[in-house]
């Protein structure tokens, strides 16, 4: 079963896909900030087209668990991907995701002038990219008897 996850930003929408084996993440596009309801239609006509069976949107947390305004605001996305789609549409934790992005353009070597243009969407291609690897990582026998 594949799985595509949502990192929602202000202005861009990170998405990564895993593979049929949900053992790896892969960027997939990032999306351009419209409109709650445009993205959701956007996000649910990808899955679609992608054979995806679960959509995780990245949500962010405080200490306390609470989610921030950031988090909430992740949570009407999903509300609102729910609404166009019949797939089960979770919240999964994003905390970390930008700096593991950040730390994951460094290992792979991005130029530090690449790195300082990232504002166009790369790291939140590897932030949804993080979010759905600690996921498939955290639920791995829910897709042992799937090849």
């Amino acid at each position: 079963m594949r799985i595509l996850a949502v990192d929602p930003g202000e202005k861009r929408i990170g998405l990564a896909l895993s593979d049929p084996t949900g053992t790896i993440a892969n960027p997939l596009i990032v999306l351009n900030h419209v409109s709650r309801f445009i993205d959701a239609a956007q996000i649910a006509t990808l899955a679609g087209e992608h054979g995806v069976g679960r959509i995780l949107v990245g949500a962010t947390a405080d200490e306390d668990g609470q989610l921030t305004p950031q988090g909430r605001s992740a949570s009407r996305l999903a509300t609102a991907i729910r609404a166009q789609t019949s797939l089960p549409v979770e919240l999964w934790d994003e905390s970390g995701s930008t700096q593991a992005a950040r730390q994951a353009s460094i290992a792979l070597d991005v130029s530090a002038y690449k790195r300082r243009r990232q504002g166009h969407g790369h790291l939140d291609e590897f932030a949804a990219t993080y979010i759905l690897q600690t996921y498939l990582d955290s639920h791995p026998s829910q897709f042992e008897d799937v090849a």
